[in-house]
């Protein structure tokens, strides 16, 4: 009897303590816990992302570089898809039924109660196609926002793209606060100026029946927010000038880039072949985008900062007479002979007596004496040591005019070039294993050097200012009545004194008017041009053809550098093309006189001249 008495109050006892359980499970759900009440108010209200607009990008002009037009997001909430038509979605969107099937697992694992992005981007005439047999699909709707639009097709490489955010991007701190499907600077300014340009998500909270109905705002609009449209850009950039140099290479391999000597101002930033920015906008995106990437042209390569292995040719030798008359080994009237038993000399001319006349006969025994001047001072006993010690010296002052580092423009991924080291010849040669006569190609831009078109220009833009550039950038302010960032407002002075400029310059200027730069026109321009042609060798096949300046002489306006692969001496390509853009810059027109020249380059004639 007492064993049965026992049993019962055990019993009693549990239902007891499963009741006290249950009691402060419902107690913590109902009174603590809110997770639970918000998961209830989530299938009740529908979250609207409101996507900011992005901000503009302008011209050095006021004109439009970058814009924003409409596009439509078809968004699908998983639960509320209802005995879908696979078949008939399929047909309506124009995607295969595995695609559709992909894109809703895809939904599904993200989140089953939260909508997410199932088709992107499309057009108004595409929403027109769809919008009318949404209602046969419970559970999709569309999501109005905005892409990037481009009145023009010029400057893709400067102005890059935007893209859905990737996973990995996603789980980077760095992106803290953007969600899937969300857009991206992915390349050029659109990546440089992500920050400025993205603008404030905003969102808006919708009382939604059972049936997905609106029944107007949660809390009269209590929690919602307003999208915060992100910053406009103006740009460096002169439209008209870029439009003109794409014209003029006309889809030769190359690039151009011309800056504003007294600002670091980009005025035209070309790389070719270039592609239509367009092409990066619509719901075709990704198919040309890897259309592009596997051209064998190599279209989406940026050649103006990334391409940093090929030899500045010739325009070096301004850059050695420079450091040569720092360093007190020559004068601007030193004069050498033109000695072929040296190294081979390009153009027949008689011996250079001073300077100048070295540089507008791009003198190849000249600099290579030069050169071999400065690199054995008799600092020390050891001739091996003695070319080390002038090697480390010469490059220091070298890369004072920005080669071989990398000069901070506003734009990702820039290359910093090559320029010889004690380093580098200790590990090919070992230490102690070279000297002068090893390495004198350097002496006329040769051997291991290796410069950016970017680089070019701003030497050139050196030469213009006698002595000091200012970073070369593509932004010149942010927001409105902005201002430039303060890095691009300094002047960065070389290790060369201005009084080293002016017998350099006056060889520039001789080399347009009667030197290797001649008829290539420049002379027609109104003004005097200081130029330098330069062949850059290619061991793959024709040499290419590099062609700098800077216009007028005095009061400098435009610096220029032009590089045409496989185009030969600089006077038969890059020479015109510099010529004819600067005029058009400083007159804003083509003159009568160049017309003919503009129809050379044209042709592209001078990639056939052997």
């Amino acid at each position: 009897m007492n064993y049965l008495e026992n049993r019962k109050y055990i019993i009693q006892g549990i239902f007891v303590l499963v009741g006290v359980v249950y009691a402060l499970r419902l107690f913590y759900i109902q009174v603590i816990d809110s997770s639970y009440k918000q998961a209830a108010e989530t299938n009740a209200i529908k979250t609207i992302i409101q996507y900011p607009f992005r901000g503009l990008i302008y011209d050095r002009n006021g004109k439009l570089l970058v814009q924003n037009t409409p596009v439509y997001d078809l968004m699908v909430i998983p639960k509320e898809v209802k005995q879908l038509d696979t078949l008939r979605l399929s047909n309506l969107l124009e995607l295969p039924m595995e695609d559709v099937r992909e894109r809703l697992k895809k939904a599904r694992s993200f989140s089953y109660v939260q909508p997410s992005i199932f088709y992107q981007k499309l057009t108004t005439e595409d929403l027109a196609h769809i919008q009318d047999n949404l209602i046969d699909f419970p559970g999709f709707y569309v999501n109005a926002r905005t892409a990037r639009g481009y009145p023009h097709q010029s400057l893709a490489h400067a102005l890059g793209y935007i893209a859905e955010i990737s996973p990995k991007q996603l789980e980077d701190s760095t992106y803290k606060g953007y969600r899937p499907g969300d857009y991206i600077g992915k390349s050029g300014i659109e990546l440089e100026y992500e920050k400025y340009l993205m603008g404030k998500r905003g969102v808006k909270y919708k009382m939604v029946n059972v049936r997905g109905v609106e029944k107007g705002s949660f809390k009269d609009g209590a929690y919602d927010t307003l999208s915060v449209a992100g910053q406009n850009l103006v740009s460096t950039i002169d439209l008209d000038l870029q439009a003109y140099g794409e014209y003029l290479l006309n889809g030769a391999k190359g690039s151009v880039v011309a800056i504003e000597p007294a600002t670091g101002e980009v005025l035209a930033y070309i790389s070719s072949p270039f592609y239509d920015p367009n092409l990066f906008t619509g719901k075709d995106y990704g198919k040309n985008y890897m259309n592009l990437l596997s051209d064998p042209n190599k279209t989406m390569f940026n050649r103006p900062i990334m391409a940093s292995s090929n030899p500045p040719g010739s325009i070096f030798k301004l850059a050695q007479a420079l450091v040569a008359m720092q360093d007190g080994v020559i004068t601007p009237n030193t004069g050498y002979p033109c000695n072929q038993s040296l190294v081979k000399c390009s153009h027949a001319h008689a011996a250079p007596s001073n300077l100048s006349i070295a540089i507008q006969t791009s003198c190849n025994p000249y600099f290579y004496q030069v050169f071999r001047a400065m690199l054995n001072q008799g600092k020390s006993k050891n001739t091996f040591k003695d070319t080390a010690l002038g090697l480390a010296a010469w490059r220091e002052q070298i890369t004072s005019f920005g080669f071989g580092t990398k000069l901070g423009i506003d734009l990702p991924n820039e290359k910093q070039g090559i320029i010889a080291s004690t380093n580098l010849y200790d590990r090919v040669y070992g230490q102690n294993r070279w000297k002068f006569s090893t390495i004198y190609s350097l002496s006329i831009g040769q051997g291991e050097l290796g410069v950016t078109p970017l680089q070019m220009a701003n030497f050139m833009a050196i030469m213009a200012n006698r002595g000091y550039y200012i970073k070369p950038h593509i932004i010149r302010s942010i927001g409105e009545n902005g201002e430039p960032l303060p890095e691009y407002q300094k002047k960065n002075y070389t290790t060369v004194d201005a009084q080293h400029f002016p017998p350099v310059v006056e060889g520039m200027a001789a080399v347009v008017k009667s030197g290797t730069g001649r008829n290539s026109s420049l002379e027609n321009i109104g003004v005097v041009v200081c130029g330098k042609t330069g062949t850059a060798e290619n061991p793959q096949g024709k040499d290419h053809a590099v062609f700098v300046a800077f216009a007028p002489k005095d009061n400098p306006k435009i610096a220029i550098a032009v590089y045409v692969e496989n185009a030969g001496f600089g006077a038969q390509s890059a020479a015109p093309i510099a010529g004819l853009m600067m005029e058009k810059y400083l007159t804003g027109t083509i003159s009568e006189k160049n017309l003919w020249k503009e129809k050379w380059v044209l042709s592209r004639a001078y990639l056939e001249i052997k």
